[in-house]
């Protein structure tokens, strides 16, 4: 089989794409370290070595602030964005989904609108579903985004229409988003050990971050977290649904504390599969980050390594290995707004 000049330089990228190749480009010689334990014990190294004698007080806008739990670290950071949700007339495009009524389904909605029944409205004057569609319009008008949200994501059919529950987010106020993220000492039963909270304050993002000192003030930190809700609040998550509310739930039950996380929720990654999936690698936070938003985390550590590192800054007595943790929990809760806005700027 004869190879032609472009075919030839197609497989030498690829071989120089793989670590294993007699010639790896610099970008697979990064990728190999990445994924290699010993890189992160020499960046803790590094790290030890170069914050030896700081204190927590001297990471940039870190202080110590009082919750009715004691006293925590909180890093606070506020940086300017330009976030913007337009208007959509979003119950007027409910109108138009007659799957939201009980017992109308994708075919059903299929044979009503060839019939000439557009709207819920329209469906006022149909003999078998008038009376529900006069009532599921009274009620729409009068419910909250909490229940306009439980009413879109419990609908059977709400997979076949999932991005009104991204187009809906024009009925809430900007700063009711809480875009949130832990950093823990592992996956079940164990202290959190960060946690973050962005919110959008005029044309700023402000940042807050509640980091464990050490395991006495669990508490202190979940307080200061539950300090940022009300009940306007709206969680935004990147898999936080299955991981972060119900960690903070459980750990709020071993502490003791009262805490109502029963919130909107709008967890990204789900939708980021939805919308993403054919035009990335994968749908991973940092993937999402580097080939839709050009951004590239330098000195970043990855989860597995977080207790690891949480456990050395315990043991030495030094904040080095701490540091990047709250950069990468910062960087993910900051992520998750610009995340909101494409997805709602893609669905519109």
């Amino acid at each position: 089989m004869m190879y032609n000049e472009e075919q030839e330089n197609y497989y030498q990228k690829m071989l120089a794409n793989s670590i294993s190749s007699a010639n790896p480009c610099d970008e697979a010689k990064m990728k190999a370290r990445l994924l290699s334990p010993s890189y992160y014990e020499d960046l803790k190294e590094q790290l030890l070595i170069k914050y030896d004698g700081k204190k927590l007080t001297d990471i940039r806008n870190a202080s110590v602030v009082s919750t009715d739990y004691g006293d925590t670290l909180k890093i606070t950071t506020t940086e300017k964005i330009d976030f913007k949700i337009e208007d959509n007339d979003f119950k007027s495009q409910i109108n138009h989904n007659l799957k939201l009524l009980p017992k109308i389904g994708v075919k059903k909605e299929e044979n009503l609108k060839n019939s000439g029944y557009e709207t819920i409205e329209s469906l006022k004057a149909h003999d078998a579903y008038g009376d529900i569609a006069s009532k599921f319009l009274e009620r729409i008008d009068d419910m909250s985004f909490c229940e306009i949200i439980e009413l879109l994501d419990n609908n059977k059919y709400s997979k076949k229409c999932r991005d009104n529950l991204i187009k809906c987010i024009s009925l809430t106020d900007r700063e009711n988003f809480k875009f949130m993220d832990i950093e823990t000492k592992g996956l079940s039963n164990v202290p959190i050990i960060l946690i973050g909270v962005s919110e959008i304050k005029g044309n700023k993002i402000i940042s807050s971050q509640y980091f464990l000192r050490d395991y006495s003030e669990e508490e202190a930190i979940l307080d200061g977290y539950l300090s940022h809700l009300d009940e306007d609040s709206v969680h935004v998550t990147f898999n936080g649904k299955s991981f972060d509310v119900p960690f903070i739930r459980n750990r709020c039950i071993y502490n003791r504390i009262d805490a109502n996380l029963d919130l909107p929720h709008l967890d990204l990654m789900y939708f980021a599969k939805n919308l993403w999936k054919d035009q990335l690698p994968n749908c991973k936070l940092q993937t999402i980050e580097k080939e839709l938003f050009g951004l590239e985390r330098e000195g970043d550590v990855p989860g597995q390594y977080i207790p690891g590192y949480y456990d050395t800054y315990l043991s030495q007595n030094n904040i080095g290995p701490i540091v990047p943790i709250i950069e990468h929990n910062r960087q993910d809760i900051v992520s998750l707004a610009g995340f909101l806005e494409r997805m709602y700027e893609d669905v519109n």
